[in-house]
């Protein structure tokens, strides 16, 4: 009997002590560039609690892959970003832009014209000035005013930026390495 308290004593003891919490899976370990990068973040305030989130999750991915310098510009709504962007490459101090902001039927403008029109100015900005633009621009064929569009969009966000980030430090790695390779002769 006393064996059998015993036993039971253990299989308490073995019940109360809490499980060990599984580790933190592992941080991907991400390619680092050969050369300083520098990259600028042109975000449209219209909708700024929204948009913020894309802000925020691209600064932290993009310091995971080794790019911290980041600059912040801020424009009234996305209809400035094109403008903005084509200033920034000019300058040649940055290796990317990326664009954010949110484009709603706000009743002055049908919002798919605006974003087409961004969207088609930016492509024009990076292949006028050979700097990568990337967009996080986005226009909900939907959206409204209430708590549970502001929280899918601010969700949605989050990952646009993750996204933004991995297209962009992806992009420029890549860009590095070809004109690496042009200036070796390598490509032409």
């Amino acid at each position: 009997m006393n064996q059998m308290l015993q036993d039971a004593e253990v299989e308490t003891s073995q019940a109360d002590i809490a499980p060990e919490t599984p580790a933190a899976p592992p941080v991907p370990d991400h390619p680092r560039f050969a050369k300083p990068q520098r990259v600028a973040f042109v975000q449209a305030c219209w909708h700024r609690e929204v948009v913020d989130e894309c802000r925020i999750s691209f600064l932290k991915e993009i310091e995971a892959r080794h790019i911290t310098n980041v600059d912040v510009f801020e424009v009234p709504g996305s209809f400035e970003i094109p403008l903005h962007a084509q200033i920034l490459a000019k300058t040649r101090r940055y290796t990317a832009i990326v664009a954010a902001g949110l484009v709603v039927d706000g009743g002055i403008y049908r919002h798919e014209f605006v974003a087409d029109t961004v969207i088609k100015a930016l492509m024009d900005v990076q292949l006028r000035t050979e700097v990568p633009v990337f967009s996080a621009v986005l226009t909900p064929q939907q959206f409204h005013e209430t708590e549970v569009h502001q929280d899918f969009f601010r969700r949605h966000f989050v990952i646009k930026g993750i996204e933004a980030a991995e297209a962009c430090a992806k992009t420029l790695l890549s860009l590095e390495r070809l004109r690496g390779q042009v200036a070796a002769g390598i490509a032409s």
